[in-house]
Formats: C-alpha cells, sequence, structure tokens
C-alpha cells in the first residue's frame, strides 16, 4: 500500500518491508507499514480491541482514539518513528510501533540506537502468534534504521506481552519501576533468537499444511451438474475414499432446486452453507477463480486446493494472474495448493481425504509423498500401488506459486504417520531454506529425492522461482551433505523408499547374499560391489531349496554379526515334470517374514525372477501396519579407505520433537541418536520386505540406505569451528580492509582485487600467498630473483595460458641467473611478447600435490566451498567435492576426501602421503574468510600444493561485491515468486 502525498517526503515508503507470515495456527497474514491511508483501518481495529488490552497498552482506561493519536499513529518518517501493522482481509488485527529516544528516554533522531516499542493485537486474534511475528519484523527494521535496543514499559499483570518479549531470545534485561516491569532487548540476532525464529516458522508452517491435509469440511467449487469433468470427479473421489468430514457441491450454476449431487448437499455459494469450510478445492476456468477465492475468503475457508490450469505455465500474462491468485488468497490468511494441481490425498483413518484426481486412493501407509508434477504424481501413485506399498499424505503441487516442498518437509518432520518423505522436485524456491530442512528432517527420519529440469538451467512452465546457476553436481553434493538420498528417477525413489520404510537402517555395508540361483547371486555380488558395498560370497541354496530352507539360511544370516543387510534371491522352483512352478509365492513370503521377525534387526531386500505372488505377499505384511520403533543405534562401520571421523555409536534416545525444539545443531544431534531397538529373540512387528525385479535395483536401494545410515550416524555427532581460528583471525581487519576495497559507493558488479589486495585479505585469515612479481623484461625478472631467492618460477598470467604447464606457459627449479635468462627468452620466442604474455617470478615451493581450493555465493544456494585436483581431475573429469559454508572440521575432511582421485592425496602406488590436516585448516580458513565476509563473493586458490609437510598457496584470486540480501537470516517471511 503506497503513502499519501503527505507522508514525509524524505523517506519512500519501504514496499521491501512488506511480507506475508504463517501464524501460530496455519492461518497467513500481511504485515505492510502503516501510512496515512490507514486511519479509518487504525480506528476500527482499536474499536474491536478489548478494554483490558487498551489498559495494558496505554497504562489507562483508553476507550477511543482521539484524532491527534491517530494522527501520531499513522504518521510515519520510516526512520525513527515506524508503525506495522498486521493484515488479514485488509483489516488491522495487530500493530506495533517504536519511536527513537536518547539517553533520557526522549525522542531523538539517529544516531541515537535505543527505540521505545508498543504492541497491541486484537483480543480475537490472541494466542496465534501475532505478536511474535510482529515483534520479528520490526526488530529487523529496527536494525536497518541503526537501532541496536528496544525498550518496552509492561504491566506486571500483562503476562502475554512478557512472555512475547522473554520467548523471543534476544539478550534482555529487566527490572522493576514505578509499578511497570522495564525491559531492554538488545537486536543484535543470537543463537537462541535464530533458533526460537526458527522452531516457530516449523511449527506454523507444518500447522498451515496440516490443515490442509485434515480438513473437516471440503467444498468442492465447480462441480458438474453432468458426471465427468473435474470437479465431479474430485467430488467422487472424495465420496470414494470414505472421507469422515462433511463434503458440499458447489456451482453457480445450480439449479435452485437442486439441494444434493451424488448425495451430498449442493450449494450455489459458499454462502448458502451453514457452517465454516475448511478447504476448497477450485475447478472453474481460471478467470472465475478470482471469484471463487473471494467467496471463500469472504466465508472463512482456511486452505485452496487450485486444479485450475491457464496460469504461469501459460507464459507471462499467467504469471501475473498467478501473483495476483496467490495476493488475493493470502490476503485472506489462505494457503493455496496449486494452481495447476493435480490435488492432495490424506490416508489417516481419522480423515480418509482424496481430493485429487487420483481415481483409487492409495492404502494406508508409512511413505509421505511431494510431487511438482500431476503426471509424475500419478506414475509414482500407480508404481507405489502395483508394488504392494502405501501412503500416509500426497501432495501434488502444480505450478507451486504458495505451498512448496519445503512446506512439505517442514509438516513431514513432525508427522508421526510417516515414516520417509519422497520428493520430486523441478525447482527449489529457496534451495538455503531446502537444505536446512531437509538436514533438520533427515536427522529423525529418511528424505529421498528426484530433481528434474536438472540441466536445462531454467526453471519449467509455471515455475516463477530464481534460477540458481550452481551445476546439477554441486546440487546433488549438497544435498548429500544435508543427509537427503539424491536418486535420479522416479522408478529409484520408489525401490528406496520401499526398502527405508519397511525396513531397519544398516548398520554398515557387509551384505549376505544367499539364494536358489548361482547366476543370480554372482549378478547381486557384482552389483554390491559396483556400489561401493562389502558383499560376502554368495550361498547358493541350490535349486532344490524349500521355503524352510530359504527361512532357515535368512535366519542364520540375520543372527550372524558379521553381516549388516541380506539380500535374498529367488527363482522359481523347477518341479518333476521340469517345468517351472510360479504359484508359492506366499509360502516363501511367509517363510522369510518369518525369519526376519524373529532375528536382529536388520534390513532384508529380495530379488526374483517370475515368483507369482511374492512381491504382493511380501507386502501385504505391513502396507497398514502401525509404526513402530526405527532401529537408529547403528554400530560403527568397519574402517576402510580414508574417511572422516567415524561418530561413536549413540546410546540415549531422542525424539522428533526434541529436534524442533530449538532447530540448532544439537537438536539434529538428539535427533539422529534417536531411538533404539533390542532386537535379538524378540518378536517384532513384521516389516514390509520390498521385493525387486533385478539385483541392480536392490542393490542401489540398499547402498542408499547405507550412506544415509551413516550420515546419520555422523550427524549424531556434528562437526565443530576449530578454536584456532578465532585466535589468528582477523575480523575487524578484514572488514577494515574489504570496505576500503569496496569505497564509498561499490559497483553492483563488483570487482576483482589484485595480486597485492588478495594477498592482503587472505592473509588477515591466515592464508598466505607466494608473492610474485612481475618480470616485462629479462632485467626486472633476474632482480626479482635475486630478491625472492633462487630457485624459482616463470610464469605467464595471460588468461589462456596461465596455469598451463603443458603448453609452456610455467617454467619451473630456474637455479641461477643464466637458466631464468635461457628460459626468459624460450618463453618470448616460443609463446609472444611480454606485454602478451604478462610474466611473472615467483619462488619454488616444495614439492608436492597440486590442488584447487574455491569458494563462491551463489544468490540462491548461498556459499559454496569446493576442492578437486588441479588440472584435468577438476577440469576436465568434473571430479569437485562441495560443502556449504560454514564448514565443519567434519566437512573440511570429507570434502578431500569425497573426490575420486583422493587416494593421491593418501600415499597411491608408494607415493608421500600429503599434509591433509594442513590442508584441512586452509578449507577451515577459507570457509571462515567467506561466512565472515559476505562481500567476498568468489575466492580461487590455484594451486595450492600439498606438500608431505605442509603447503604453498602458489595463486590466488579474489572478487568483491555488494554482499547478495540473505532472506533465511531475516524475519520469517513467505515467498513472493
Amino acid at each position: 500500500m503506497e503513502p499519501s502525498p503527505e507522508q514525509s517526503p524524505h523517506h519512500a515508503y519501504p514496499d521491501h518491508w512488506e511480507a506475508d507470515v504463517v501464524l501460530r495456527d496455519g492461518g497467513t497474514a500481511r504485515i505492510r507499514p502503516i501510512t496515512t491511508d490507514d486511519a479509518e483501518r487504525l480506528v476500527s481495529f482499536y474499536e474491536q480491541v478489548s478494554d483490558e488490552s487498551k489498559y495494558y497498552r496505554f497504562f489507562a482506561p483508553y476507550p477511543r482514539l482521539s484524532d491527534r493519536d491517530v494522527h501520531r499513529f499513522t504518521h510515519h518518517d520510516y526512520v525513527d518513528r515506524v508503525g506495522l501493522a498486521v493484515t488479514i482481509g485488509g483489516e488491522f488485527i495487530g500493530t506495533v510501533r517504536y519511536d527513537r529516544i536518547n539517553d533520557q528516554g526522549r525522542p531523538a533522531p539517529a544516531p541515537a540506537d535505543e527505540a521505545e516499542v508498543a504492541f497491541l493485537v486484537q483480543d480475537a486474534h490472541q494466542g496465534r502468534g501475532v505478536a511474535s511475528a510482529l515483534l520479528e519484523h520490526i526488530a529487523a527494521v529496527a536494525r536497518e534504521r541503526g537501532i541496536r535496543r528496544f525498550a518496552a514499559e509492561v504491566l506486571p499483570a500483562n503476562n502475554k506481552m512478557i512472555k512475547v518479549f522473554r520467548d523471543a531470545g534476544y539478550t534482555q534485561r529487566r527490572s522493576f519501576e514505578d509499578g511497570s516491569v522495564h525491559l531492554t532487548l538488545d537486536l543484535e540476532p543470537t543463537e537462541k533468537s535464530l533458533a526460537v525464529q526458527r522452531g516457530r516458522e516449523q511449527r506454523a508452517e507444518a500447522r498451515s499444511v496440516q490443515r490442509l491435509l485434515a480438513p473437516g469440511s471440503v467444498a468442492v467449487i465447480g462441480t458438474g451438474r453432468t458426471p465427468g469433468g473435474v470437479g465431479r470427479t474430485v467430488l467422487r473421489n472424495l465420496l470414494a475414499a470414505g472421507f469422515t468430514g462433511r463434503t458440499y457441491a458447489v456451482n453457480r450454476a445450480f439449479d435452485e432446486g437442486l439441494t444434493t449431487l451424488d448425495g451430498v448437499p449442493a450449494h450455489r455459494s459458499l454462502g448458502e452453507i451453514d457452517e465454516q469450510v475448511d478447504l476448497a478445492v477450485i475447478a472453474v476456468p481460471a478467470h472465475r477463480v478470482p471469484e471463487a477465492v473471494a467467496d471463500c475468503g469472504e466465508h472463512g475457508v482456511q486452505g485452496l486446493v487450485v486444479l485450475s490450469a491457464g496460469y504461469a505455465e501459460r507464459g507471462s500474462a499467467g504469471r501475473e494472474l498467478q501473483r495476483e491468485l496467490v495476493r488475493q488468497a493470502r490476503s485472506y490468511g489462505m494457503r493455496i495448493i496449486g494452481p495447476n494441481a493435480f490435488g492432495i490425498i490424506n490416508t489417516a483413518e481419522s480423515v480418509r481425504l482424496n481430493a485429487s484426481l487420483a481415481p483409487e486412493s492409495p492404502a494406508r501407509g508409512r511413505i509421505g509423498l511431494f510431487t511438482q508434477s500431476g503426471a509424475i504424481g500419478i506414475a509414482l501413485l500407480s508404481g507405489l500401488h502395483r508394488r504392494g506399498a502405501g501412503l500416509s499424505s500426497f501432495i501434488s503441487a502444480g505450478n507451486r506459486a504458495d505451498v512448496s516442498g519445503n512446506d512439505f518437509l517442514q509438516y513431514s518432520f513432525e508427522d508421526q504417520d510417516t515414516d520417509v518423505a519422497l520428493l520430486y522436485l523441478e525447482s527449489l524456491g529457496n534451495p538455503r531454506k531446502f537444505t536446512r530442512l531437509a538436514r533438520r528432517t533427515a536427522a529423525v527420519k529418511p528424505v529421498v529425492v528426484v530433481k528434474g529440469a536438472r540441466h536445462s538451467g531454467t526453471n519449467p512452465p509455471g515455475h516463477a522461482v530464481p534460477v540458481s546457476r550452481i551445476p546439477d553436481a554441486t546440487v546433488s553434493a549438497l544435498m548429500r551433505q544435508a543427509g537427503v538420498i539424491r536418486v535420479d528417477t522416479v522408478t529409484e525413489m520408489v525401490d528406496a523408499g520401499l526398502l527405508l520404510a519397511g525396513q531397519p537402517l544398516p548398520a554398515g555395508p557387509r551384505v549376505a547374499i544367499l539364494g536358489n540361483s548361482e547366476s543370480l547371486g554372482l549378478l547381486t555380488y557384482d552389483a554390491c560391489l559396483a556400489e561401493g558395498l562389502r558383499p560376502r560370497p554368495p550361498r547358493d541354496l541350490t535349486t532344490a531349496a524349500s521355503p524352510q530352507d530359504f527361512k532357515d539360511a535368512l535366519a542364520e544370516a540375520l543372527a550372524d554379526g558379521t553381516c549388516d543387510a541380506v539380500i535374498v534371491t529367488a527363482i522359481p522352483w523347477v518341479g518333476e515334470n521340469g517345468e517351472a512352478e510360479t504359484g508359492d509365492g506366499e509360502v516363501l513370503a511367509a517363510a522369510l517374514h518369518g525369519a526376519a521377525a524373529k532375528s536382529p534387526a536388520k534390513p532384508v531386500a529380495v530379488v526374483h525372477v517370475e515368483i507369482g505372488g511374492l512381491a504382493e505377499a511380501l507386502a501385504a505384511a505391513s502396507s497398514t501396519a502401525a509404526p513402530r520403533t526405527r532401529p537408529t543405534t547403528l554400530a560403527a562401520q568397519p574402517s576402510g579407505p580414508p574417511a572422516a571421523t567415524t561418530a561413536p555409536t549413540p546410546t540415549e534416545p531422542a525424539t522428533a520433537e526434541a529436534a524442533g525444539a530449538a532447530g540448532t545443531e544439537e537438536a539434529v544431534e538428539a535427533a539422529a541418536a534417536s531411538g533404539t531397538e533390542e532386537a535379538d529373540g524378540i518378536e517384532r512387528t513384521p516389516g514390509r520386505i520390498p521385493a525387486y525385479p533385478a539385483a541392480e535395483r536392490a542393490v542401489r536401494a540398499l547402498a542408499e540406505a547405507v550412506k544415509y545410515a551413516q550420515w546419520r550416524r555422523q550427524a549424531a555427532t556434528p562437526g565443530k569451528v576449530p578454536e584456532f581460528l578465532d585466535e589468528t583471525t582477523d575480523e575487524p581487519g578484514a572488514a577494515a580492509l574489504i570496505d576500503t576495497l569496496l569505497g564509498a559507493t561499490p559497483d553492483p558488479r563488483g570487482r576483482p582485487l589484485t595480486h597485492d589486495e588478495a594477498r592482503e585479505l587472505l592473509g588477515r585469515y591466515g592464508i598466505p600467498v607466494r608473492p610474485t612479481l612481475p618480470a616485462p623484461d629479462p632485467e626486472t625478472a633476474v632482480a626479482a630473483a635475486a630478491r625472492l631467492g633462487y630457485p624459482v618460477a616463470l610464469k605467464t598470467t595471460a588468461p589462456h595460458l596461465r596455469h598451463r604447464a603443458d603448453l609452456g606457459g610455467v617454467r619451473l627449479d630456474l637455479a641461477d641467473e643464466d637458466a631464468l635468462r635461457r628460459a626468459y627468452g624460450e618463453f618470448t620466442e616460443l609463446l609472444g611478447k611480454p606485454a602478451e604474455l604478462l610474466p611473472v617470478v615467483q619462488s619454488m615451493a616444495p614439492r608436492g600435490v597440486d590442488t584447487v581450493v574455491r569458494a563462491s555465493i551463489d544468490a540462491a544456494a548461498g556459499a559454496i566451498l569446493s576442492f578437486g585436483l588441479a588440472g584435468a581431475p577438476s577440469e576436465l573429469l568434473g571430479d569437485t567435492a562441495h560443502r556449504l559454508v560454514p564448514a565443519t572440521d567434519r566437512d573440511a575432511a570429507e570434502l578431500i576426501r569425497s573426490i575420486k582421485a583422493a587416494p593421491v592425496l593418501f600415499g597411491w602406488r608408494g607415493s608421500a602421503p600429503v599434509d591433509t590436516p594442513a590442508l584441512e585448516e586452509l578449507l577451515l580458513r577459507l570457509s571462515r574468510l567467506v561466512d565472515d565476509h559476505p562481500e567476498v563473493v568468489s575466492v580461487a586458490l590455484e594451486p595450492v600444493v600439498v606438500a608431505p609437510q605442509g603447503l604453498t598457496v602458489l595463486g590466488a584470486s579474489v572478487r568483491l561485491a555488494p554482499p547478495p540480501p540473505r532472506g533465511d537470516l531475516g524475519p520469517r517471511r513467505l515467498p513472493n515468486y
């Protein structure tokens, strides 16, 4: 809302302060600055506030606002006096304002850095988290305007307001003066305040999705009068699923005499329904959707599923229609799934909701599914159904204009009916938030992701989100760091989901293989080796093996302490007449379940070839089974190649609720260490044993479970940032240098640093760069070598020859002046004039392995730390590892060990191992630099020569630019795409 002309001309209306937020109960509201046009709204709002709340605000009876009050509360300069309002349906439900004051508590301009703050929330909306959201946003505004502290006077009886301040997580001081509580809040964000903010965000967004998936009543708007059509199909599916709430058919074209349709009440508008409808499914043409949304908003609908197409998937005009749809819905406090959605499903017995176009509701199960594509959603539902798997919930978000995969992760984290979250994503609107939420969710349950549109460099039609420019391999590495199981196809996602939902996590990579086919066993063995598992030689039970033989062999393998998982291979039995017998699948399934139920908790998978009824019988055991404790106390993985420090086995149980309490690393640690299950000889609820038609698919799913289990063990004891970094870094000095280099009015495009500037900045963080001296002619080169000391290297810095020793651009080990002059002459004779080559002289470094270390900032994903071997391994083969910043000691250790060429660093083929601790320290120092100073948008250290003792940074390039916005550190807000 723009201000009137009489608004202060010196400070423009700050539209970037406007934000949509999710409140505690899952509804949405809009926060915006108060303007001079809000006088009538303010008066109306105040009239609806109780006398008690007015007394708490003004410390005296204050029945109405005077004209002077209204003028004062609606006229702000947006610097020293600021007011924000929370609105729903265009009307105020809460306000906050601050006035800058001096040390004596009197109004004052900057540079005074304290402000008095006061809140007022309508009684009908108290308890929804309105004041908490306002405090986050007014604090961010105050920091932007140079205010560092809030002061507030609160009556002792006003417990709700005192609690808002106390629970915010800011550093605060409290005193009792003149009959009131005096509170002072330092507005600098703390670890606690950020954790509180994220915890509130998690609960609110999870609740907003839960309201959509578990409504008490549903209205299908656009239900056709005749069978067929989208609306009538959804109504039919709702009824067929046995929805436990009330269902209504709505169509403005219904005849006035029509009272029921398919056995449910029929109405021409929501206003005719004598109760508040919780969820509306909109299935009308796009041009009629605004009318339907307005009808929903005016009658208290809580959420919308918009099936209608004709939005951003149709181009720029449709994209603007989509944005207006979101704005309209949020103005009424509603969230949207869609538009162009396929629908939602909730199989909980207390809900039984199928508000989708899926003709058959899936069985009840433990898998939650989110997809951004209706076609992929259909395929996934069909694939899961064919393999006997059940779902807890399903959301097909279509254009994902509002509810996104991030919201689904928030919901899945808390949902007790979901053991595994599967997501098909075509775009990531907020990658930073996604990795944060995925890491927390993965600490308590697996998250499996397929990312579509990986290589297009653009978003699919309809997905109006920022485009990240980082390569797909980097995206995959960052997901792995967050504990996400990233797979390439929807088939692999189903394969992994079935194993993770029905079986315990493996304690390590050791696999026992048994079955009645030697050939199938060997194929499984080879597949295990290809996936990095450690298979034992297959046990051949011969084709004469009976189901009892399978049961005994499986029980023996599960009881063996030297294996962590079992793959059973089975082919049809051959009868006496030489024909295959395929009808004993149920008998074999019962035998396998019997062995698994009484044996230690280890995962079991079955590879079968044309055994009739086996897959169905294996799936039937628990497709509707109650949740069981997932064993997450995992034995330490046996030692293997060089790896990061192995976490000790967790022994103390924790809960998902504890993990969400603070949203911190400690919470992830507690969640990852959750739940133990003693299984030796104890009868367990039979788990669903997944069956696969090919050995490679079963092994790939098991390999993903092994890697995920290892991540869970390590997440139980997260890495730390070493204390030495605090003692040997000069953060203030680096900040001052960056300010000087950028200047008072920095170029938005940024600027590269010179060699000397980069050396000085990196030196502030304990990263020495070996000096280089220019050598425009032989005499200058000789003088430079004398200054540096022999032996030296002669290099060209021309872009097309830099770091290209293979093209003659680098001459090493020049021991004296004669060698240097001779090399200089050859340089210019073969490669060009000195003015073209830009040669430099540098002293020689100890021999070692050439590596490259980089850090860069992606506007969407954030700061990324990368490592690889210099030259062909990283440039040609793409053998580079990535981690999000800030990196911990564990991240640094994993980074250098996760590249395929890592053995070169650890003594490959008899060479001397290099100083990897020094390399890890360098990675940590660079991570700390870019984390402390977001103005450092890119750094490349190349080459970094790592010797058996120490390392040398021979080249460095640094680029500075004004920092990109960090929305993940600001107050809670819904994205606007």
